[in-house]
């Protein structure tokens, strides 16, 4: 009888233990799922609307544009903007720290009035030194004229620009006054000039744009086109698309944050 109550002690024992063993394991693999998710979350998180629809559109995007004049029209979560003068397509959320951003976008050139093939360009991590937090305090000053946009902090690429004869890469200081009464523009950091860097018409464009502690890159259609080391790097600003005298389309915009900035 002792060494049956003696086993039956010893199952229930090992039964415990079984189950002690399991619930801690379980325990382990929630915790350390919650911490995985916890970081993709502050370290990888992705936006999944573009917000380029009439729906969400005015949630996520703001105009700026020199003339009243402007145009844009949806095709499903395709935006077609077409710009009379300059035009600044403002992404309102404020992004921080090192980022990806993508998106597609196109010149139209089908012989339509407004139609013109030129500038497809973009500003990144666009701030005004007077107001780092509030872009929006000079919105109406800016008015979209390209001249005032030099009072802002940013990375800047006009692909095809001046009449679709260069494509070139800046960084701006936000020293407008330097540009107004000197006339001295920020450097060309990067230049190119010859056919297949330039735009053809009616033709998709995937931009990928990455910004990772010192080192800003942009790349078209897989293409890296610049690779540019900033030893004091804008770390938290602004997307804007932007264009002027042409009509343009823009799809499928995306970014992901990989560190943030607090």
């Amino acid at each position: 009888m002792n060494n049956y109550f003696r086993l039956f002690l010893g199952k229930r024992a090992l039964t415990y233990n079984i189950k002690k063993t399991i619930m801690n394991t379980l325990l382990r693999l929630f915790f350390f799922s919650f911490i995985a998710h916890a970081t993709v979350t502050l370290y990888g998180q992705g936006v999944t609307s573009s917000g380029l629809n009439p729906k969400e559109f005015e949630q996520y995007w703001k105009i700026e544009s020199e003339s009243p004049d402007y145009k844009v029209t949806f095709l499903n979560d395709t935006v077609e903007v077409l710009a009379p003068k300059g035009l600044t397509l403002w992404r309102k959320e404020k992004m921080n720290g090192d980022v990806t951003i993508e998106y597609d976008a196109c010149i139209m050139d089908e012989g339509k009035p407004g139609d013109r093939l030129s500038d497809l360009n973009c500003f990144w991590m666009a701030s005004d030194p007077l107001y780092p937090d509030n872009l929006w305090e000079r919105f109406e000053w800016r008015q979209g004229i390209f001249d005032h946009c030099y009072s802002l902090q940013m990375y800047y690429v006009g692909y095809g620009g001046n009449y679709n004869s260069t494509t070139r890469f800046r960084r701006y200081d936000g020293n407008y006054e330097i540009v107004k009464e000197e006339k001295k523009r920020p450097d060309i950091l990067k230049e190119y000039t010859d056919e297949e860097h330039l735009l053809k018409p009616n033709k998709w464009y995937h931009i990928k744009i990455t910004v990772c502690g010192n080192q800003i890159t942009y790349s078209i259609n897989g293409e890296q086109l610049v690779d540019f080391y900033d030893p004091s790097p804008y770390r938290s600003g602004w997307f804007g698309f932007r264009t002027t005298v042409a009509r343009a389309r823009i799809a499928n915009f995306s970014y992901t944050y990989h560190n943030l900035v607090k």
